[in-house]
C-alpha cells in the first residue's frame, strides 16, 4: 500500500471525483471458496431451506476498549448509547458536519474486558472510528483499539473469531438439533449459547431477508461449530454459501454495503492528512459530476434513519436535525426489466459497441457504485448496488430516489459510464444504455411476489 496521503493524492489530481473515478482498487474478493455447490442453488438456500454464510474473512475488524470509549463514539456519531451494555449490538453511523453519511458497521458489545466492543463491516466507518480514537489516546484519554484487517490483507494470521451466518427457513428446525428450545433472544441482542461442547455468542439478526443467528467465538473453535451445524442441517438440504452467492445477500436484505463516504469538507481535512490514498476506494457508474457533494448521501437516503438519535451532542447533530424534520429521499428496491437486462447480455456477442457488461450474480466494478436513475430524462436517485437473485428469478439493484417517485413508478438505470474512467476493473469499450426498473420496497420481498409477478 502506497503511503501517499489521501490529501495529497487529491492534490495531485485535481479533484476528489477524478481520483477516484481512476483509481484501482481490486474487486472485491471474499476469501472463501467462490462456489461450494453452484452459486444460484446457494441463493435458493437462503430462501427455501437453510443456508450457512461464512463471514469469517471478509469484513474488517476494529477492537476497542477503555473508559472512555462509548464518549468518543458518541461524539461522532447519532446512535444512541443511552442504554448500551454488554450482550447488545447496534448498527453504528457516523456523519459529516453538514448530516452526510460517513458510513456504518456493526458495533458488537460483547463484554466489559479491553477488547470487548468490536467494530466489524467495511473499512470505511472502522477508519473514521480509529483516527478519532488514535486522536483521543494521543490526548492522555483512556482508550485503545486493534485493527484486524480481513484474511485478503492479512496473511499473518487467523482471525480472532469464527463467525457463521445460518439463514433460512428451516434455520429453526437445524436450531431444534442443536437445543431442546431456541433461545429467545430479541433483534441484535447476543445470546450464549453451547453447540459441540464449546461456547458460543450468537447474535440475532438476518443478512439475506430471513431471520437468523449469527454465532462467532475463538477461531480455533470454528471447524467443530461448522461442522455441528452441517450435522444439524443435514435432513434440511443446508447449503454452504460460496463468495458468489454471498457478495449478493445485500440485494435481499436492503442493505447498501459500501455507501459513498461524506469525506470530502472542511472537518475532514486532517483526517485526509491522516488517511492513506489507497484506502479510499473507487468510484464507478453512470453518475457523473465535477461535484463530490452530488455523490452525498444522508442516512435517511439509504434507510439508516432508525439509527438516528438526537439524544446527545454528535458531530454534524443540528444539521442532521434539519435533515430529519424532512428528508427528500428514501431507500428502495428496483426490478430490472427483463428484456433491457437481456439487450444488455445480447450486445455482447453482436456486433458493434457492446452495452457495460453486466455480471451475474453482482454487477459492481467499483468500490463505490453509483449509477443515475432517471424518470422522464431527468435525475430522480441513484442506484447503489445490482445484482441478480435467482429465487425470484429477477435482476435488480438498491437504490435511493426522491419521495415523489412511488412505488410502481417505471424509471430508468443508466448503466455503464460516459465519460469512462481509467481504472482497470471497467470496460474500456462499451457504451452507456438505459434500463427500465420498477420501484418497490426494500427489502422487495413481498411486493416482489404479490404485485409486480401480478402485473408482469
Amino acid at each position: 500500500m502506497t503511503s501517499e496521503t489521501l490529501a495529497a493524492a487529491v492534490a495531485r489530481v485535481g479533484s476528489p471525483v477524478e481520483l477516484l473515478r481512476n483509481q484501482d482498487w481490486p474487486s472485491v474478493t471474499f476469501p472463501i471458496k467462490p462456489e461450494f455447490t453452484n452459486w444460484r442453488d446457494e441463493q435458493r438456500a437462503w430462501s427455501t431451506t437453510v443456508a450457512i454464510m461464512d463471514q469469517s474473512h471478509h469484513m474488517t475488524q476494529l477492537f476497542m476498549g477503555g473508559s472512555d470509549l462509548i464518549p468518543i463514539l458518541s461524539s461522532i456519531s447519532p446512535n444512541t448509547f443511552a442504554t448500551f451494555r454488554a450482550g447488545v449490538a447496534k448498527q453504528l453511523i457516523a456523519v459529516n458536519q453538514d448530516g452526510y453519511l460517513i458510513g456504518d458497521g456493526i458495533l458488537f458489545y460483547n463484554s466489559d474486558d479491553r477488547e470487548g466492543l468490536v467494530l466489524i463491516g467495511h473499512h470505511i466507518l472502522i477508519d473514521w472510528v480509529r483516527y478519532n480514537l488514535e486522536k483521543g489516546e494521543a490526548e492522555g484519554k483512556n482508550v485503545h483499539h486493534r485493527l484486524e484487517a480481513n484474511s485478503n490483507m492479512r496473511t499473518d494470521a487467523d482471525p480472532t473469531f469464527y463467525r457463521y451466518e445460518l439463514q433460512g427457513p428451516e434455520a429453526d428446525k437445524v436450531m431444534l438439533k442443536l437445543w431442546d428450545a431456541i433461545p429467545e433472544v430479541k433483534f441484535f441482542h447476543i445470546a450464549d449459547v453451547e453447540i459441540a461442547g464449546k461456547k458460543v455468542k450468537a447474535l440475532r439478526h438476518g443478512m439475506a431477508g430471513q431471520p437468523g443467528f449469527e454465532f462467532y467465538g475463538p477461531y480455533a473453535d470454528g471447524p467443530a461449530i461448522l461442522a455441528a451445524l452441517q450435522e444439524a442441517g443435514a435432513e434440511f438440504d443446508i447449503k454452504m454459501v460460496g463468495a458468489k452467492a454471498y457478495s449478493s445477500s445485500p440485494q435481499e436484505s436492503g442493505w447498501v454495503p459500501t455507501p459513498f463516504p461524506a469525506i470530502w469538507d472542511d472537518d475532514f481535512a486532517e483526517y485526509r492528512e491522516w488517511l492513506p490514498a489507497a484506502r479510499a476506494g473507487s468510484l464507478a457508474g453512470s453518475l457523473f459530476s465535477t461535484d463530490i457533494h452530488d455523490y452525498y448521501l444522508t442516512p435517511f437516503d439509504i434507510g439508516l434513519g432508525k439509527s438516528v438519535k438526537f439524544d446527545h451532542d454528535f458531530h454534524g447533530r443540528e444539521a442532521l436535525e434539519k435533515i430529519a424534520a424532512a428528508p427528500k429521499r428514501r431507500k428502495v428496491t428496483l426490478l430490472w426489466n427483463a428484456d433491457d437486462v437481456a439487450a444488455v447480455v445480447k450486445s455482447q456477442v453482436e456486433p458493434g459497441i457492446p452495452a457495460k457488461f453486466l455480471d451475474f450474480p453482482k454487477a459492481r466494478y467499483g468500490f463505490y457504485q453509483m449509477d443515475r436513475v432517471d424518470l422522464e430524462g431527468k435525475p430522480v436517485g441513484i442506484s447503489t448496488d445490482a445484482g441478480y437473485t435467482a429465487f425470484e428469478q429477477l435482476y435488480m439493484s438498491l437504490a435511493t430516489l426522491d419521495n415523489d417517485v412511488a412505488d410502481g413508478t417505471v424509471v430508468e438505470v443508466v448503466w455503464g459510464e460516459d465519460p469512462i474512467s481509467t481504472k482497470p476493473q471497467v470496460d474500456q469499450k462499451h457504451r452507456q444504455v438505459k434500463i427500465r426498473a420498477t420501484v418497490a420496497p426494500a427489502p422487495y420481498h413481498d411486493y416482489a411476489r404479490t404485485v409486480y409477478r401480478v402485473n408482469h
